[in-house]
């Protein structure tokens, strides 16, 4: 069985776009208009397929004043041969406070599941003095925070010449001080050295957050996944990494219904994930794509199944987070203010360090600020609190 859910909502996706707009001219760009551009490209409606290394073509082909095109543009090159990565440039976003940055693209490992090195090709990553050059010119923006991205972060660097790995470039950028607070995206938990530990305890600018993905907690799905460890070894990573930060948000994404994973398989995996001192999950219901060993792997579950397991986890995940949040209550956090006004309780909206939602008692010229914040409450997953006055911000 393969169902190709992404596939499936894309399509729908141009469709609804088409009926909001039917004059509206559709790009479709993405892992699966590079994996199968020919087959994208006869979707209705869609007019322009542009592959993930051939981003600058995009405002080329929107000012393209030919509507009356019958067959979709495509524009798609061969990723295995890219040793570069597009770098797009900081941009303004009025009324963001926070940037995402791209630091790295694509990946040198082959999960089962997974189309992104066929979609992205190898692990390639910026310069160090670009990714530099591009948080000094988010900063002078008005940008106080700046995300960290990459499909594979933890692989930053070893393309480059002389090599250099993540802990070192973020040790570079907590020298230079150009912006108050850096925030890392996922992490596989093959690369997470006691280096990158101790510099994240004891940073004032990196934040006390980490993703690491687990994907799985049975040793018999990770092996059919290719995860190349097991539970034992992600156990002793998330115990590690809560020693070294006990104020961090630790996260994991995680599959469910992977094809073989039994009723018992499940089980022992929510069982191992309630004993983990995490944060939060991301859960996802396995979904089968073309061009994959899992999508041909047999014994798939069914939807319904992944459903109701999908369903499970997602509960545990919850409670963990509402048992994490509760620690913080009587104790003052760093709020970076984001967002105008709650309507009902009439505060603002923002994030603590480790990335726990908060609402705070501000001014709208705070907006984009950090200001300190004594926690007083938990509602509906938001941390509640008041500013403390003559502080932060």
């Amino acid at each position: 069985m393969q169902d190709d859910r992404a596939d499936w909502e894309a399509r729908r996706l141009v469709r609804r776009a088409k009926r909001l707009s039917p004059e509206a001219r559709v790009l479709l760009t993405g892992c699966y208009a590079q994996v199968s551009p020919e087959q994208v490209a006869q979707v209705p409606g869609v007019d322009f397929v542009v592959g993930l290394n051939r981003l600058d073509d995009l405002l080329g082909f929107v000012n393209q004043s030919d509507r009356r095109r019958q067959e979709a543009k495509i524009s798609v090159g061969e990723v295995k041969r890219e040793r570069k990565v597009p770098v797009l440039g900081a941009k303004e976003f009025p009324d963001h406070t926070r940037a995402f940055l791209k630091i790295q693209e694509g990946c040198n490992y082959s999960c089962a599941y997974c189309i992104i090195p066929a979609a992205r090709g190898l692990s390639r990553s910026v310069p160090p003095e670009e990714v530099v050059r591009q948080i000094r010119s988010l900063s002078e923006q008005g940008f106080v925070e700046v995300v960290l991205t990459g499909i594979h972060l933890g692989g930053y660097g070893q393309d480059l010449s002389p090599k250099m790995d993540l802990t070192a470039l973020l040790e570079r950028i907590a020298e230079s001080r150009l912006i108050p607070r850096v925030r890392l995206s996922s992490l596989d938990p093959r690369e997470l050295p006691d280096r990158l530990l101790n510099l994240l305890a004891e940073s004032d600018i990196l934040c006390p957050h980490l993703h690491v993905c687990a994907q799985a907690g049975e040793d018999r799905i990770l092996k059919r996944m290719r995860r190349n460890y097991d539970t034992a070894y992600y156990r002793e990573i998330i115990t590690r990494a809560r020693e070294n930060l006990p104020d961090a948000a630790l996260g994991s994404d995680i599959i469910v219904g992977f094809p073989g994973e039994s009723e018992d398989d499940f089980s022992r995996s929510i069982e191992f994930f309630a004993s983990l001192p995490l944060t939060y999950f991301h859960v996802f219901p396995y979904s089968a794509r073309t061009g994959t060993a899992a999508a041909d792997l047999p014994d798939q579950v069914t939807n319904g199944i992944k459903k109701e397991r999908a369903g499970r986890m997602r509960e545990l995940g919850a409670k963990k987070k509402r048992e994490f949040s509760l620690r913080f209550i009587g104790r003052r956090l760093p709020v970076l203010v984001e967002q105008a006004m709650d309507r009902e309780s009439g505060a603002y909206k923002g994030h603590a360090r480790n990335y726990l939602p908060v609402l705070a008692h501000a001014h709208e010229s705070q907006i984009n600020h950090e200001i300190e914040v004594t926690i007083d409450g938990l509602s509906n997953g938001w941390l509640k609190g008041s500013r403390v006055e003559g502080t932060l911000g």
